[in-house]
């Protein structure tokens, strides 16, 4: 190597060198729990290792043509000896910690950072005692720190509702936690669902609570939370549904057999007929208003195959529900394999292959897609059954969808 490039190579090895120590300590002190100390640790230790080099150079050096005697390696070794007692008192803890590390890191977790959390125990604690508005006010002291926080918010939300009765502040706190809180659909949706709870329970204002559902719709659409709020809102509570619980409906029951105990023969006492007809009507009504809804269009599929014998009509209307693009896939499976039961029932055992080969090839790796090829390969074995189905019947969905009964007709 030329003189050059040797004088040139030294001090960029000196830049790097002391860089990369430098870089050491910088980390060393900003992990530090007690900086001031660690910096007192470093200049005992330098002034430790500066001393024993000055003297055992001074010793070397005074020796006889600058080979070290006896004498001289006594004195180094003693004056070596010296500041490794100092370093060991400077630095035992240190290393002491550094060894232990590995073991009490299993159950301290080490030098990981704890990422704050807020803490609402408290809160819940002064909350089951009865004292409401300090829980309100501590979960407040709580979202001063942690602005926007899921759990604090609603949880507020639901002290103003469910303990207070203050339905306006319940309402200020849910649009508070939609503007502040991550855009999850999930939390937000379980938010406004609540919402809608309290304005059932609390507001009795049944549009209140439908114009909370459909802010899930638009905030998120396309999505399974817009589905289920779909659902939701063409279930509703009407407003005179939630009169008839201040004022219940009598039903006027119908009349039975007489004397039942005086009978030679045990008498059956049976449902009343059920008219299929009527309930594919009130069914198609209600799916113009609704038409998402899919409970009832799968019973009007059922009313379809089962009284008027037109499976094809009742496979259309499956293959709506199936066209929906945000159905959960417990749904989609539920229906394809309603699809294969109604062909089956019909003595068309190729339909219904095909139906629960939908099954696998959407849900290839399910455990539905299992199942659907365990009942392919048993097909032929499932009996055929020409009885209606139990799920048309008209009195709990009549309700369920606020369709009223004619006087004298019970369930």
């Amino acid at each position: 190597m030329s003189t050059f490039a040797a004088k040139f190579v030294a001090p960029v090895e000196l830049v790097v060198c002391a860089g990369l120590v430098g870089w050491v300590l910088w980390r060393w002190l900003k992990k530090s729990d007690d900086p001031a100390r660690l910096i007192s640790k470093w200049i005992i230790s330098a002034a430790g290792v500066g001393v024993t080099w000055w003297i055992a150079g001074r010793q070397i050096g005074a020796s006889a043509g600058g080979m070290a005697d006896y004498a001289t390696a006594f004195v180094i070794v003693i004056t070596c000896a010296i500041c490794g007692v100092v370093l060991g008192l400077t630095w035992g803890s240190n290393i002491a910690g550094f060894l232990d590390k590995p073991l009490s890191g299993l159950f301290d977790g080490g030098d990981q950072e704890v990422v704050p959390q807020p803490l609402y125990s408290i809160a819940e604690a002064k909350r089951k005692r009865g004292k409401y508005l300090e829980a309100a006010a501590e979960i407040g002291r709580q979202l001063a720190k942690f602005p926007g926080d899921f759990t604090g918010l609603l949880m507020l939300a639901e002290i103003q509702a469910e303990n207070l009765n203050d339905l306006p502040r319940a309402q200020i706190a849910i649009e508070r936690l939609l503007t502040e809180s991550e855009r999850n659909p999930v939390n937000l949706s379980l938010a406004l669902n609540r919402l809608a709870d309290w304005q059932l329970k609390l507001g009795r204002d049944p549009e209140s609570a439908r114009t909370a559902l459909e802010r899930i719709i638009q905030i998120f659409p396309g999505t399974e939370q817009a589905y289920l709020a779909a659902q939701r809102i063409a279930h509703l509570t009407t407003p005179e549904m939630l009169a008839e619980k201040n004022e219940p409906h009598r039903i006027r029951l119908g009349q039975y057999q007489e004397n039942i105990g005086l009978l030679r023969e045990p008498a059956t006492v049976g449902p009343p007929s059920e008219d299929p007809a009527a309930l594919a009507a009130h069914l198609v009504r209600h799916l113009k208003q609704h038409p998402q809804d899919s409970e009832a269009r799968e019973r009007l599929a059922l009313v379809y195959a089962e009284h008027y014998q037109r499976l094809d009509l009742a496979g259309d209307q499956l293959e709506e529900l199936l066209s929906q693009p945000n159905a959960p896939v417990k749904q989609v499976v539920h229906w394809l394999n309603l699809l294969a039961d109604l062909h089956v029932r019909h003595g068309e055992p190729a339909p219904a292959r095909q139906a629960l080969q939908r099954i696998v090839d959407s849900f290839p790796q399910s455990a539905a897609a299992d199942n659907a090829r365990n009942r392919m390969a048993h097909l032929q074995l499932e009996p055929r059954s020409n009885q209606k189905s139990p799920v048309v019947k008209l009195g709990s969905y009549e309700q369920s969808i606020g369709l009223k009964r004619k006087p004298g007709v019970t369930d």
